[in-house]
């Protein structure tokens, strides 16, 4: 009788590790779809004869359908689950990724990318309600090794295209094979994921916009994406123009900063669970502050390279720690509140390189990236909003 007790036992504790693997199999989907787009840009561009400008305002549609779907993705998490929405977008992600690849002209590539950003908004906003539920279900942190999974999709997908195209793989069919390789993949996870009256998370408010101490999340995710997406855009500016860097030295900028990233996040729940969401919101705060103001101060291109990664290593962790404490919010579903936060800080990742840009033509470069060291630095001061 004991020994099926124990089987019994071991069948119970095996269901969150099951969905624990199946909801990092999506993030990892997310990451590689995403990436595996990035590399084609120049070739629609060359295809529709787009001027930079023009293509820059296309890729907007982007963000402006993963805008409009998270908070109806929030509503959707709230009323049905997230296992079910993440299924659902994630295979229909899938199945738009070579959307634009195919567009014969700019209206059809801007309607491609409005569904792409849609479709990945919406997976976005509930695998990250999953992950939220599975680390209730488990009861430490997993939030952090469930973005480095993003991550590593990052590298499968742009990886992938390095390996491939110059062996006369056509973009098209890279795509399409990531495409398939991730539906498959999607389906896969269908019977391990949570159930809905596990995942759903209660019943709390279905839609919500920020208030209280979720507005100061939001507003502290704004801050970090804003911060994450400058490092994207300015880091190889800075390093080529301001410290008059090779192209090759300028490249590794954010080449460090990413590696670092990954380093933190695979490394992040144990730490987490080692010294809590408090310490390590703040503490991570004040490294990337300290290294961003590193890399401007002291005016040498390796160290403003250690510096970025520094800034890495510091945020690496801290928007994994802002979703979970999200889906945590009293009295509201989790996929709304992780929506509302996930809303705005996506608007701070969208929104950080266009306002360093304008901000530099003021006070130059190192000034406008210095505004968002104190930034970042200031987040320390709202660490305690994380306490469980």
């Amino acid at each position: 009788m004991g020994a099926v007790v124990d089987a019994v036992s071991d069948s119970e504790a095996m269901k969150p590790a099951q969905a624990r693997i199946a909801v990092a199999a999506i993030f990892l989907v997310n990451g590689t779809a995403f990436a595996s787009w990035v590399p084609h840009i120049p070739t629609v561009q060359q295809k529709l004869a787009l001027s930079p400008g023009v293509l820059g305002l296309a890729l907007l549609a982007i963000a402006i359908g993963s805008l409009i779907s998270m908070p109806v993705a929030g509503w959707m998490v709230a009323r049905h689950g997230s296992r079910i929405v993440a299924l659902v977008a994630g295979s229909l992600y899938c199945a738009v990724i070579p959307l634009p690849l195919l567009a014969p002209s700019l209206p059809a590539l801007v309607a491609a990318l409005v569904l792409f950003g849609m479709f990945n908004g919406a997976m976005d906003v509930s695998m990250n309600a999953h992950g939220v539920a599975v680390e209730r279900l488990i009861g430490r942190p997993i939030m952090s090794s469930l973005h480095a999974m993003f991550s590593i999709g990052g590298i499968i997908g742009a990886g992938s295209a390095v390996v491939l195209l110059p062996l006369g793989v056509s973009p098209i069919a890279h795509v399409g094979v990531i495409a398939l390789l991730g539906l498959a993949v999607m389906l896969a996870t269908a019977r391990f994921l949570l159930p809905h009256a596990v995942d759903s998370g209660g019943d709390g408010a279905h839609f919500v916009l920020p208030r209280g101490r979720l507005l100061v999340l939001g507003a502290m995710g704004f801050f970090i994406l804003m911060t994450e997406g400058a490092m994207g855009d300015w880091t190889a500016v800075y390093l080529r123009l301001d410290l008059g860097a090779e192209a090759g030295l300028a490249a590794a900028g954010f080449a460090v900063f990413s590696a670092t990233m990954s380093i933190g996040r695979l490394t992040g729940d144990r730490l987490v669970t080692a010294f809590g969401p408090v310490a390590m919101v703040g503490w991570g705060s004040l490294v990337a502050a300290i290294g961003l103001g590193g890399a401007l101060l002291l005016h040498d291109p390796l160290a403003a390279i250690l510096g970025f990664g520094l800034v890495g290593l510091g945020l690496a962790n801290i928007v994994p720690i802002l979703f979970s404490a999200a889906g945590r919010t009293p009295g509201m579903s989790p996929g709304a509140a992780i929506a509302a936060v996930t809303t705005a800080g996506y608007s701070g990742f969208l929104a950080g390189p266009p306002m360093v840009g304008f901000a530099a033509e003021w006070i130059g470069l190192p000034g406008a990236l210095g505004i968002l060291a104190v930034a970042v630095g200031a987040m320390a001061a709202f660490a305690k909003l994380l306490d469980r």
